[in-house]
């Protein structure tokens, strides 16, 4: 792990952020996962209801679960999230509505967000109701978490790609704007190839939107890599996009230090097991650190190693990784790896914590989950196959053969005896559980399943009584004559005062000393607590019934179960609706239609001034190039002006995200004097709040209540509608609010994947990142070839985030009649390497259709088949 934080920052969070311990929040699709998560240490967990969460797989649960789901919750000490975290639509607003009452009058602690409009929502429903900026509101910056506090919020979850060294200096920007908020990261999990909330492959390709909860994982399939036009021979590394799995356990001290203040586990679909196994893990290594954190000399490094968990711990020299590998003891043990390895493991490693390394996150040789690596196979003979072990195995543990063709059938099954030679190991299988003539000496093994450890994880959740108890500390007063009192505090802050029914008296043998005191009060086995700190007050040798004792630590128990088990009590406003946020209706004349192009280099930008187009964007890989386009367009302007004849405008594109340090982007985008800009994300807001500025389609506009507050409170001139939203979506957008307000991309290469992972980099060169990768971007047009043959475009942008485009163009062209009618006047099409005569054939068929004189059919028509585009209907329609 790059050790960029310097002394000052160290300072700066121990002292200022005064070493919080962070909330250890685990995932819960079920009661099952609950009571695992409860059981094993999680302080929160969050989950989903049947509706607006981005866990439709999941098995949730319902809205009549809420009110026993949370009494348990908060009787054992535990907060409850739940996530409204998908992007709503306007006919949904009501039913939202609806269900956002049930969620605040049931107590829950708060709700994880991510649509805008459902953010003001909530704080017109309750003033002071809880909501979580979602990661799917992709905050990459200080400038980011001061949009979600201007929407009411009381915590961001920051996008996976931020590096400790980010997270930092987004505490510290915050901090000196007065924008403080607490920030929540993903601590373990699945990592999404593609920012959250910016994914659109699933839309793209199936019609599931991720936003919507609905992901289908195409980055975990096969891609085959094309430059410049010939197949790139890159052996066995097929899983192009699919990112190891994230584990912060190395990383925890740098975590706590820079005062993050939730460290969060990913997991809604994944089994009990998992959510014990993962949550315990982090419980224990996170105490281990708080321990150390607050000895007397805490400023004192953690030894690190360079990078993540490299290479699976079984992969390491006799399986183990030694104290340097490993990093100080920190609480990891090799068990601790182990476990986590065996609960989900596509390889583990620790994401983006330490900055960029193209060359670790995606090893690419597999999309799905491994296991523990048990070592090659080096002999097979009479039905035992021979391995040269690098983990332990017993019999009943089950195994998979990894012969490098994951996306083929797998031989696997139950290991049914093992006899140890030395380093080596014969494994027995079943008869007939294996065809061994599927089996080569070389294949790799794996260990998927323990029955042995998940029966130990089971029994950590199962049975009526707590399991996991959490601390009070107790107070004893009093003086002789009078009752003992004794007061309890947990945790949360919940206080309770138990006097004594009988008077205390003078103590002729066995006084209550701390001693005694501490032992009968200490005596909460089968309850959830435990008692951490006993204060004694007494002052003189007094004494109590033993049976008094219990009856008072018995009644403390009661009350701190009957106190914390009350549900929260919000504010909720039963004389307000989302109605009264609706923008008032405009009555504005129709506009008349007005095609708008995005082109993405210089000759598309000639080919489209050539066409006569008034409206251009310019979406470049390097934004220098964006004086060059204004000068041309400055030209047409005045040929124009001698000929009479309109002006063309031009208005440019900054990335689609921004992060600490990267306003000089911006600065160079601004210095080329264009119209004005296209606003992408929260920093652009700011940034350009004095330009001209239309919101593009990153910012996930889909419903009558975002549109409003992005067109009011940032004066945006149009907004561009969400992708996600299909044609009967689009007409209830523009009927809720005022059509002129947007714009609609009509013609398309879907914008995919939007990614921090470098394709470039991680396969046309053996760097880390842009500082040694020999930049191969600027030399080679590159594409992903997918399983049913089609060819993807790749693009990265100025900060090296890559873009997958659609091979396939989509048209919305069918409809552009019906959205005529509702009052929309402005249409945008998109090109991404056409041809300039590509180009111009496609914006002539546009033009025609938007002057009446051929109808979106034709156009699709003549496009697919005369321009060979592949052309196809897009997601409008579906």
């Amino acid at each position: 792990m790059k050790s960029d934080i310097s002394d000052g920052l160290r300072l700066r969070s121990l002292s200022q952020l005064s070493l919080q311990r962070p909330e250890l929040l685990a995932p819960a699709g079920n009661w099952e996962c609950a009571k695992a998560a409860v059981e094993n240490g999680a302080d929160a967990i969050y989950f989903g209801l049947d509706r607006f969460n981005a866990r439709m797989r999941a098995e949730n649960f319902t809205e009549a679960d809420l009110p026993s789901l949370m009494k348990f919750l908060h009787s054992r000490g535990v907060k409850g999230y739940v996530t409204v975290n998908t992007l709503i639509f306007p006919k949904e607003l009501a039913e939202a509505q609806q269900y956002l009452r049930t969620i605040i009058a049931a107590g829950v602690d708060a709700v994880i967000v991510q649509d805008v409009g459902i953010c003001r929502l909530i704080r017109h429903l309750s003033p002071d109701f809880p909501i979580h900026a979602s990661t799917q509101m992709t905050i990459t910056s200080a400038a980011g978490v001061e949009f979600a506090k201007s929407l009411g919020c009381q915590l961001v979850v920051l996008a996976r790609e931020c590096s400790l060294q980010e997270i930092n200096k987004i505490q510290q920007q915050i901090a000196l704007q007065e924008a403080s908020l607490p920030l929540e990261v993903f601590v373990h999990g699945a990592l999404c190839v593609a920012y959250s909330g910016q994914c659109l492959t699933s839309e793209a390709l199936g019609g599931r939107s991720a936003n919507r909860g609905e992901c289908a994982q195409a980055c975990r399939m096969p891609y085959d890599l094309i430059a410049d036009g010939e197949v790139v021979n890159l052996k066995e590394r097929k899983y192009l996009l699919s990112p190891q799995d994230l584990a912060g356990l190395d990383v925890l001290p740098d975590l706590v230090k820079s005062g993050v203040t939730c460290l969060k586990i990913e997991g809604r679909l994944k089994a009990p097991e998992y959510v014990a196994n993962v949550t315990r893990v982090y419980r224990q290594a996170l105490d281990g650190v708080m321990t150390e954190l607050e000895r007397p000399n805490p400023l004192t490094p953690f030894p690190k190693r360079e990078g993540g968990i490299k290479a699976p711990l079984s992969a390491m020299p006799n399986g183990r990784l030694t104290p340097t590998e490993r990093g100080w003891g920190r609480g990891q043990s090799n068990q601790e790896h182990y476990n986590l390895e065996m609960a989900f493991s596509r390889g583990l490693y620790t994401g983006w914590f330490g900055g960029i390394n193209n060359q670790e996150l995606v090893h690419a040789r597999f999309g799905k989950k491994r296991g523990v690596y048990l070592g090659e196979v080096t002999r097979i003979h009479n039905e035992q196959v021979t391995v040269k072990l690098e983990a332990p195995v017993k019999p009943g543990d089950g195994i998979v053969f990894d012969c490098g063709h994951p996306e083929a059938k797998e031989e696997g099954g139950r290991v049914y005896a093992v006899v140890s030679k030395g380093k080596e190991a014969m494994l027995t299988f079943g008869r007939n559980d294996l065809n061994l003539r599927r089996v080569h000496i070389g294949d790799r093994i794996w260990k998927t399943s323990d029955p042995e450890l998940d029966k130990q994880l089971r029994q950590s959740f199962a049975g009526e009584n707590p399991q996991f108890q959490r601390p009070i500390d107790v107070e004893v007063y009093g003086e002789l004559g009078q009752a003992l009192i004794a007061i309890a505090r947990d945790r949360l802050g919940n206080v309770v005062q138990v006097e004594s029914a009988i008077s205390l008296v003078e103590a002729h043998t066995k006084p209550l000393d701390t001693a005694r005191l501490q032992e009968q009060f200490g005596r909460l086995g089968n309850t959830p607590l435990v008692l951490k700190k006993l204060t004694n007050h007494l002052s003189t040798s007094l004494m109590l019934p033993v049976s008094e004792l219990n009856r008072m630590r018995r009644e403390i128990v009661a009350q701190l179960e009957e106190l914390r088990s009350q549900p929260k009590r919000w504010q909720l406003r039963s004389d307000v609706s989302f109605q009264d946020l609706l923008p008032s209706s405009s009555s504005s004349s129709p506009l008349s239609p007005s095609l708008i192009v995005l082109v993405r280099n210089l000759k598309q930008l000639q080919a489209a001034l050539k066409a006569g187009v008034e409206t251009l964007y310019c979406e470049f890989e390097d934004p220098r190039a964006y004086r060059e386009a204004v000068q041309m367009v400055r030209q047409q302007q005045q040929k124009n002006k001698a000929e009479n004849s309109s002006l063309p405008t031009i208005w440019v594109a900054p990335p689609r995200i921004t992060k600490p340090g990267e306003n000089w982007i911006l600065q160079q985008v601004r210095a080329c004097e264009a119209d004005g800009y296209l606003i992408r994300n929260y920093d652009q807001l700011q940034f350009f709040a004095q330009d001209r500025c239309i919101g593009d389609f990153s910012l996930n506009v889909a419903n009558p209540l975002t549109a409003d507050y992005f067109q009011q409170r940032f004066g945006l001139e149009r907004l561009t509608a969400s992708y996600d939203l299909n044609i009967t979506q689009l007409q209830d957008l523009l009927t809720s609010s005022p059509p002129q307000w947007f714009e609609v991309t009509i013609h398309q290469h879907i914008p995919m994947f939007h990614m921090e992972h470098c394709v470039f980099c991680a396969f046309l060169s053996t760097g880390t990142d842009h500082t040694n990768c020999g930049r191969p971007c600027e030399k080679q047009e590159v594409k992903l070839k997918d399983r049913v043959g089609s060819e993807h475009v790749i693009k990265a942008d100025v900060g090296c985030r890559n873009t997958v485009f659609n091979g396939t163009a989509q048209t919305g062209a069918e409809y552009v009649q019906r959205l005529l009618e509702l009052g929309l006047g402005h249409f945008r099409i998109e090109f991404v390497n056409e041809t300039p005569e590509q180009v111009s054939k496609t914006i002539h068929c546009y033009s025609q259709l938007l002057q009446g004189k051929i109808t979106g059919y034709q156009l699709w028509r003549e496009l697919k088949l005369q321009n060979q585009l592949g052309v196809t209907r897009g997601p409008l329609g579906l």
